[in-house]
């Protein structure tokens, strides 16, 4: 339950994130962009000087791959005293780029950034952030000359200005986000190892390298990868965050498969899904091993396979439902959001759309839904698993009992005696106590008023003995009771209390008993004992019944 109030406030503090990231962004200016492919003629100031010869209606990702001269749009009017502007620009696979700031009094600042210099300017969010210098003029326009671009989802996305402060602020901001998903990440990791270590199930680890692989693709997508590791090439960056992502979606399907019923995943769809797995792998390993290398063919398979997963779900929730698992409502529920937002990313990678953060960013929320239901779904399961794991341990009791137990009387068999009795340390006293012509009894009143005897006389033995004494039926008619010597049970008092005792049709039942002394510690000691009490019952039975014997020596 603390797991849970934790984790509760956990989503508030992100939703908050969410929230106060949204109103950072909005202190921020939106800069329009138009692109030109580049030519070996084009120069910075010329093209400034003639923003005619760039495409502003053409949708970016249309151009197709290679280097491109992109102009802004006149930026808003400052005044000489305005705070430093920074540029931002969302991260995108490109191998060198030179921003270039036309300030008011015509001066134009260069500003060269290569692979590397890109990790260093990212801030958190994955966002390119470039200082321009403060010259005191204010900057009126921008261009870029983008080299290696695949340009899958555009050239250069997300252009905005903005000052110091309201770039801290969104670091701040998104710091909260992250943070907050990597502490509830920390917590059900934590959770479902210990869980894992009292529970034992294999769906539990998978869960986990599912939260891990999450961890990582939160550490790289957010660019606190690059804070952490500098000196790394931004496309180094981009590539462990493709691989986390399919590395995340195929334990994401390696969790539902281990945590369904076993009849979920039979057949067809059980193939299905170990082949869509393997091309998931496979496109990732492709994706990360072989990039920049036919960049479009690469982020089109890699988009691809994670379809093929997403259009899996509906299948495997399809066959959930028909073999009415116990787990459908709550993986529903947690795979509605990866799967809506997931679409929306792809749909954008075929047909893209103007860019949007959070549409960018929305694998970190959706799979924040999707880990917490999740969780709540393994916890459901633990429930069940434990309260069947409890209904089998009754049943095996039970089971246990009914092998050890008379059906007819409830007392020990003699199999269950023997084991209870033999290896007793210490002096033992053994009482074999048999029903005075019972064959008369069954004559008289039929088996059913005999059974209904035996299970009497049965009750009175164990009412008459104490605690510690063990009482058995030995078969038939014939009845044990052993007990230390250092509480030793009168027989007569036995005697008295099944002469009293009530018994069908008012019939009275008596019995003869015979009493051994002696060590019980082997089976040759048990035999020897037995044959001594067995001698006395026979003096009983011979002197007229309805008494009590003691064998003439103890058992050796």
């Amino acid at each position: 339950m603390e797991l849970y109030v934790g984790l509760r406030w956990i989503v508030v503090a992100l939703l908050l994130a969410l929230g106060w990231s949204s109103s950072a962004g909005a202190r921020m200016h939106d800069v329009p962009v138009c692109a030109a492919r580049a030519t070996p003629d084009m120069r910075a100031r010329a093209l400034f000087g003639t923003p005619e010869r760039f495409d502003c209606t053409t949708r970016q990702a249309e151009f197709g791959a290679g280097d491109y001269w992109l102009l802004s749009a006149p930026l808003p009017a400052a005044t000489d005293a305005a705070p430093q502007t920074l540029v931002r620009n969302a991260s995108v696979w490109q191998r060198r780029s030179t921003l270039y700031a036309l300030y008011a009094d015509g001066a134009i600042v260069a500003i060269a950034t290569d692979d590397h210099d890109a990790t260093r300017r990212l801030q958190l969010g994955a966002i390119f952030q470039t200082a321009l210098p403060n010259r005191g003029p204010a900057v009126v326009r921008l261009l870029w000359h983008i080299e290696g671009s695949p340009n899958l989802r555009g050239i250069l996305i997300g252009v905005a200005t903005a000052t110091r402060a309201d770039a801290a602020v969104s670091n701040i901001a998104m710091a909260a986000l992250y943070s907050g998903f990597a502490g509830l990440c920390v917590a059900l990791l934590v959770y479902n190892i210990a869980m894992w270590g009292a529970m034992r199930h294999r769906f539990q680890l998978i869960y986990c390298g599912m939260v891990i692989a999450l961890l990582v693709y939160a550490f790289s997508s957010s660019g606190a990868l690059a804070w952490a590791f500098p000196q790394i090439a931004n496309t180094f960056r981009m590539r462990v965050n493709g691989l986390a992502l399919g590395v995340s979606a195929v334990t994401a399907l390696a969790f539902a498969r281990s945590f369904f019923e076993d009849g979920v995943f039979e057949g067809r769809l059980g193939r299905l899904s170990r082949w869509v797995k393997a091309a998931v792998l496979t496109a990732t390993a492709a994706y990360t091993l072989l990039s920049p290398w036919q960049m479009p063919l690469l982020d089109r398979a890699f988009t691809l396979s994670l379809l093929l997963l997403l259009a899996l779900a509906p299948a495997i929730l399809w066959s959930a439902w028909r073999k009415r698992s116990a787990y459908l409502q709550l993986f529903a529920l947690s795979w509605a959001a990866p799967i809506g937002l997931g679409a929306a990313r792809i749909f954008n990678g075929f047909y893209p759309m103007p860019w949007n953060f959070w549409l960018d960013n929305s694998t970190i929320l959706s799979m924040t839904v999707e880990a917490l239901l999740s969780s709540l779904a393994i916890a459901y399961r633990i429930r069940l698993l434990s309260r069947d794991r409890d209904e089998a341990r009754a049943q095996e009791i039970a089971a246990r009992l009914l092998a050890d137990t008379d059906p007819l009387t409830g007392l020990l068999n003699r199999r269950a005696f023997l084991r209870g009795a033999i290896g007793r340390t210490g002096e033992q006293i053994l009482l074999i106590a048999d029903i005075d012509h019972f064959k008369r009894v069954n004559d008289t009143i039929g088996h059913d008023g005999g059974d209904e005897v035996l299970r009497l006389f049965a009750r009175t033995l164990r009412a008459a003995v104490p605690r510690e004494a063990i009482v058995a039926r030995l078969g038939g008619e014939e009845f044990a009771i052993l007990t230390p010597a250092t509480h030793p049970i009168r027989a007569e008092a036995i005697l008295e209390r099944l002469r009293a005792a009530p018994m069908p049709y008012d019939l009275s039942v008596t019995a003869s008993i015979g009493v051994s002394r002696g060590a019980l510690t082997s089976e040759p000691q048990w035999k020897a004992l037995y044959r001594d009490g067995d001698r006395a019952l026979f003096e009983a039975k011979a002197a007229g019944r309805d008494r009590a014997r003691e064998g003439l020596r103890t058992a050796a």
